[in-house]
């Protein structure tokens, strides 16, 4: 039974994800589609990238990935299909895998498949699921299209570091509103050396001093600083929503001030 994940930044109250499906499943009675979110923010590759990067690893190889965001081609960014760790990602070839697979991976090559209507607003509808149809049905990715060598730099989720300061941003903010920085733990580590420190949110109007394991190390209401388990420090209100609360939004600096 062929595994086919949906990512995109359609939302829920749209048709766009109920198509895909049909088509998917007028094809593949027995496909199972997970979702794996709807609610990525418009055009937002660095979030859908961070959403992929933290759940791909868990499902079994073989595992069919359709990315839906930005998902116009053109002539620099074109539709592609990229295989890593034994499961395949299609998707635009807009920077994404920067951000999905730290840019390693095994095989890629252009999607040279037709569409089966006239129209160029839905490829995911009308070229992504057909090609993760040939896939499931095991056609071999040279079917699909020419090899492409190299795949567009998006960057990378990493922090900058200036002197004794780390500067990261918000680059996700989950459905409870907590923070997650690009700011790696090994990052963190390897500049802070055990000193200690002072974490600045929006400038020096709100600070945090220490790192806990869990939320519930601080009193209800009170700011936390800890590392997830996507390896990132995340920056939290324990039982309220930071960002609504403290005004932070997508890409807000993040500062780490070691002593």
């Amino acid at each position: 039974m062929a595994i086919i994940t949906l990512t995109s930044d359609w939302g829920t109250s749209d048709y766009y994800a109920a198509a895909v499906k049909g088509v998917i499943l007028s094809q593949l009675p027995n496909a199972n589609i997970v979702e794996i979110s709807h609610d990525i923010a418009p055009f937002n590759i660095v979030q859908a990238g961070f959403t992929l990067h933290n759940c791909y690893r868990n499902f079994p190889e073989g595992t069919i990935h359709i990315i839906a965001v930005e998902a116009i081609e053109s002539d620099k960014c074109p539709h592609v299909v990229v295989k890593a760790r034994g499961q395949y990602f299609i998707s635009t070839d807009n920077g994404i895998f920067s951000h999905i697979l730290d840019g390693d991976f095994e095989e890629a090559v252009y999607i040279d498949v037709e569409q089966d209507t006239d129209f160029f607003t839905f490829a995911t509808r009308d070229r992504f699921a057909k090609v993760a149809v040939m896939i499931a049905k095991g056609e071999p990715l040279s079917n699909i299209g020419a090899k492409r060598e190299k795949l567009n730099d998006g960057g990378s989720f990493c922090a900058i570091v200036k002197n004794n300061v780390i500067e990261g941003i918000v680059m996700h903010i989950d459905s409870y509103d907590n923070l997650i920085t690009n700011i790696s733990r090994e990052l963190f580590e390897q500049v802070g050396k055990g000193r200690a420190f002072t974490i600045k949110v929006k400038g020096d109007l709100y600070t945090i001093d220490e790192i806990s394991e869990c939320y519930d190390d601080v009193d209800p209401l009170d700011p936390v600083a800890l590392f997830g388990t996507h390896g990132y420090l995340e920056i939290a209100l324990n039982h309220a929503k930071m960002a609504s609360l403290w005004g932070i939004e997508l890409r807000s600096t993040i500062q780490v001030v070691f002593n």
